[in-house]
């Protein structure tokens, strides 16, 4: 079994045969102009913080104030429900770990926008099963199927999925 990791949380939430794809590393992000403006937006933010905290080789949280709350870097909203879950993902693994951190931020430093993020009793049920199905995703054979979406083609896999 594979270890989870923030962005297959992402993916789960973005599109499944992402997630696939990029769990059997496939992967296309280094040809993305997205992936690029991405890293640029987060090299300029935030400066001031120690950024890319890698914790048991499976999470990578942006960055952790104090460690009571936990950062995650965002360049749009048009993502956000992945982008809460990814978070409340870390603040779940963490918790597994006893390790105790308050809240999360999901930053947009462009938008200037911030918001909080609780775990929720309620979320760690639904974590575990998602944690069930993408275990059931990335150990398929066959990648899922393609379903074309409004956001395919801003996606690294689109010319990939075409073909």
């Amino acid at each position: 079994m594979k270890n989870i990791t923030g962005i297959m949380i992402y993916y789960y939430f973005v599109c499944k045969r992402k997630l696939w794809l990029f769990s059997n590393e496939i992967t296309m992000e280094h040809e993305s102009d997205n992936v690029m403006l991405g890293k640029l937006l987060d090299e300029n933010s935030y400066n001031k913080e120690k950024k890319h905290i890698m914790i048991d080789n499976t999470i990578n949280i942006d960055f952790i104030k104090k460690w009571e709350v936990l950062h995650e870097i965002k360049k749009s909203q048009s993502m956000e429900e992945a982008s809460v879950w990814q978070i409340k993902y870390y603040l779940y693994f963490l918790k597994k770990r006893d390790i105790k951190v308050e809240k999360g931020i999901l930053d947009y430093p462009k938008l200037k926008i911030r918001k909080e993020i609780i775990l929720e009793k309620e979320d760690i049920k639904y974590i575990e099963e998602i944690l069930k199905h993408i275990n059931d995703i990335i150990n398929t054979e066959k990648v899922p199927e393609f379903n074309i979406l409004k956001i395919c083609k801003n996606c690294s896999y689109y010319d990939y999925c075409l073909s």
